[in-house]
């Protein structure tokens, strides 16, 4: 018998603000601080202490429901949620429940089957818990944290496989970085997945006992803990078991998944309304304000990139995947007089590679866009060869240095000089009298090895254009005479 996944995602992301969602404290790197010194008396649950809503997280929460589609409410309720937790101060996490901020949105995602729509089921505010860390049998709160605008987001239970999964939460990413609502940075936590996984008999269209993996906090964790989860709820039904409702978390190292508690319902954090914040009234104009002033998003920004600089849609994708790269290559294009087409090749080839390579952020590039333009435009006018713009490029990204001045420096400038490269080729055609042979003979592979001789001899300097058309002139040549 075979079985289908059903799969529904939420993320949590902390947003981009300066100050915690119901106090002044300022948002700072939970990694770097040192722990406990940006607190207070609201953020640590102290008897008395009063919430008051941040309205830049209101703003960026609004600006995340509308690039989803959804439908933002102009009323919606603050809740306390309640559970027990050392990381969870006032014993409570002040979030949103039966009245959220946004409902009904969708992404669409691209899936090897065809294009899919995930369906948004809410877009809600809440504050971040503290943070706990173990060591030498002892655990360790840092508050740091606590209070932090957190923005869930969560779908219904669309996906269908791991992949799927992958897609709609890269896609995701993206999307929040581009409304520059938050970092994308999973190793510092600032962006959380959980995944609420059940499997069922194929084409059946009942929703079988699900469990949740808390805190994956990479595209890898989530995939590989959605596969096993899979693999292991499967299994436990075609043995004849039952899966049991439970909150697990997952294990890199060993790749399984792992029991933590059993699920709780939504009766079990008894909701009910914060007391101490009235009612979130949002005004239709702000919202319609905010509205307008969303950037272009990835998916408008990879149409517009194909039919703009005729780029293959693959393409188009790579270079808008983030923002950052998607403004430079167009500063890029702007400043080079090459076609957008060769900017993109160079920018998917070595650039990427140094990118990768020297472990930069793309929010980091090193380069000047004005630098790299130079240095195509020099290779697409033969002033360098192609390996040479390589080199410069390599030299550019772990040195620095301006590209026309490093040509100079290293010596590395092309040569066109048709007197110079025929002298060489009729060099190594002298030297080479059997491979010379074996090209006459009909071995016309031997043409490529004449040519890296010609490479080596001139320092890759040779416009390799112009050196091939001269050495199969040459070879024409003394086909002739022989055949005289």
């Amino acid at each position: 018998m075979k079985y289908e996944p059903v799969i529904g995602l939420e993320v949590h992301a902390e947003l981009l603000t300066k100050s915690k969602m119901f106090c002044g404290c300022e948002v700072v790197d939970s990694i770097a601080a040192k722990p406990n010194r940006y607190i207070c008396p609201v953020c640590t649950g102290q008897p008395g202490a009063l919430p008051v809503i941040n309205q830049k997280a209101i703003e960026l929460a609004v600006r995340v429901g509308l690039a989803l589609g959804c439908e933002i409410h102009t009323e919606s309720i603050f809740a306390r949620k309640n559970y027990f937790y050392p990381d969870l101060p006032k014993g409570y996490q002040i979030s949103q429940y039966d009245q959220p901020l946004a409902t009904n949105g969708k992404i669409q995602i691209e899936t090897e089957t065809g294009i899919k729509d995930v369906r948004i089921r809410r877009v809600h505010l809440e504050e971040d818990t503290g943070k706990l860390s173990h060591a030498d049998g002892h655990s360790f709160i840092d508050y740091n944290r606590s209070g932090v605008p957190l923005l869930e987001i969560v779908t219904e239970p669309d996906l269908r496989s791991p992949e799927e999964v992958k897609v709609y939460a890269t896609k995701l990413h993206a999307i929040l970085r581009y409304l520059d609502v938050n970092s994308g940075d999973m190793e510092k936590g600032v962006i959380r997945f959980e995944a609420n996984i059940s499997v069922r008999e194929e084409g059946s269209d009942q929703f079988n006992t699900r469990t949740e993996i808390k805190n994956l906090n990479s595209f890898r964790a989530l995939t590989q803990s959605t596969e096993y989860e899979i693999k292991r709820q499967t299994e436990i039904y075609q043995s004849g078991g039952t899966v049991e409702q439970e909150t697990l978390g997952f294990n890199e190292a060993t790749g399984k998944t792992y029991s933590q508690r059993g699920k709780e319902s939504a009766h079990d954090y008894r909701y009910f309304p914060e007391p101490d914040l009235p009612p979130l009234i949002v005004e239709q104009g702000w919202i319609d304000s905010i509205r307008a002033s969303l950037p272009e998003l990835p998916e408008a920004k990879t149409r517009r990139f194909v039919e703009q600089y005729e780029l293959k849609t693959q393409e188009a994708r790579l270079l808008t995947a983030e923002k950052a790269l998607a403004d430079y290559f167009e500063s890029v294009v702007e400043k080079s007089k090459s076609s957008p087409r060769t900017v993109s090749s160079w920018i998917a080839g070595e650039f990427m590679r140094h990118l990768n390579d020297l472990n930069i952020d793309v929010t980091n590039i090193p380069v000047p866009a004005e630098d790299l333009a130079i240095l195509i435009d020099m290779v697409t006018d033969k002033k360098v060869s192609g390996n040479s713009g390589k080199v410069v490029l390599s030299e550019v990204f772990k040195n620095g240095g301006k590209p026309d001045e490093i040509v100079k420096e290293k010596n590395l400038a092309q040569v066109s000089d048709e007197g110079f490269i025929q002298e060489t080729i009729t060099k190594i055609l002298n030297e080479n009298p059997k491979e010379v042979e074996q090209y006459l003979a009909g071995k016309e592979t031997i043409l490529q090895w004449l040519m890296g001789q010609v490479a080596r001899a001139t320092r890759g300097k040779a416009d390799p254009t112009l050196a091939r058309e001269l050495l199969i002139q040459s070879l024409d040549n003394l086909k002739q005479q022989q055949n005289g």
